[in-house]
């Protein structure tokens, strides 16, 4: 599989390494990114990573932008400007810098998200806090999608 699934809970040792998920791990070496390319998220308290998949989005997007506009320029910040490539030593373990963490409120233990293209890395409890909300917001979606009779018109609800 190319893509990264599941979620994985994972202490940082006394030196402040995480072990990456050995499935993500295989994913990052099919993708054949040296290192792993990560940054804050836009939309949440996390960190979004991956390799050549997550990088190829982003330029997909950025290249969308008109050049030297200020959109392009405020997306290329947040998304290049402050990422940063880190080393995966030979056991698979990263160390995560001090900026990201605060980013993420990381202290001992982060939890592994995978979004397919790319993972996010969490703090546990916020990321079930997320994952609530996010479970809350799909059966909502669920129930308003299932009101919409198949074959009609957009909109069209069930009566």
């Amino acid at each position: 599989m190319d893509r990264f699934v599941s979620s994985f809970t994972n202490r940082l040792d006394a030196k402040g390494r995480v072990s990456i998920p050995a499935s993500f791990r295989a994913v990052m070496a099919r993708d054949g990114f040296e290192g792993l390319y990560v940054h804050p998220s836009l939309e949440a308290e996390a960190l979004d990573a991956g390799g050549n998949g997550l990088l190829a989005e982003i330029d997909s997007l950025i290249d969308r932008l008109p050049p030297f506009s200020d959109e392009r320029d405020h997306f290329s910040t947040a998304l290049y400007g402050i990422s940063e490539v880190l080393k995966v030593d030979p056991e698979g373990r990263v160390g995560l810098t001090e900026t990201l963490k605060a980013h993420a409120g990381i202290v001992d233990a982060v939890t592994f998200v995978g979004l397919g293209h790319k993972f996010q890395i969490w703090e546990p409890t916020a990321f079930q806090r997320h994952l609530d909300e996010a479970r809350r917001k799909v059966r909502d979606l669920r129930k308003d999608l299932g009101a919409l009779r198949p074959g009609s018109p957009s909109g069209a609800r069930e009566r």
